[in-house]
């Protein structure tokens, strides 16, 4: 896969935040993500944890496509978790960056 379309599959996930966040102001009777919001932690964690053990079965089957929407399913929520904590891509990414070319054994041991 080339930069370019990394880059723009990648940008996917900025837009679902940023639908996501615009659900909080939103009728939980007509969007999912306003009563996933509404419900509170709770809610939102079990239904992570959910797509997390479905996205892990999908991944025992070795079945491409089933994992492919799990893991789907399982940003989605991710993203609902972000905007309940308040925690923005930017700040993950950010993350992300400052470990890149870092051995995970030693991103591992550093947070011992």
């Amino acid at each position: 896969m080339n930069n370019d379309r990394m880059k723009a599959d990648a940008s996917v996930l900025e837009r679902l935040f940023t639908t996501v966040e615009s659900r909080k102001s939103a009728n939980p009777e007509s969007s999912y993500t306003a009563q996933l919001l509404a419900a509170g932690d709770a809610k939102i964690l079990r239904k992570f944890g959910e797509e997390a053990i479905e996205t892990l079965v999908a991944g025992a089957t070795e079945d491409a496509q089933a994992v492919i929407e799990e893991s789907a399913d399982l940003l989605y929520h991710l993203m609902v978790l972000w905007v309940a904590k308040g925690v923005h891509p930017s700040d993950v990414w950010q993350t992300l960056a400052a470990r890149e070319g870092v051995s995970g054994l030693d991103e591992k041991a550093s947070r011992s």
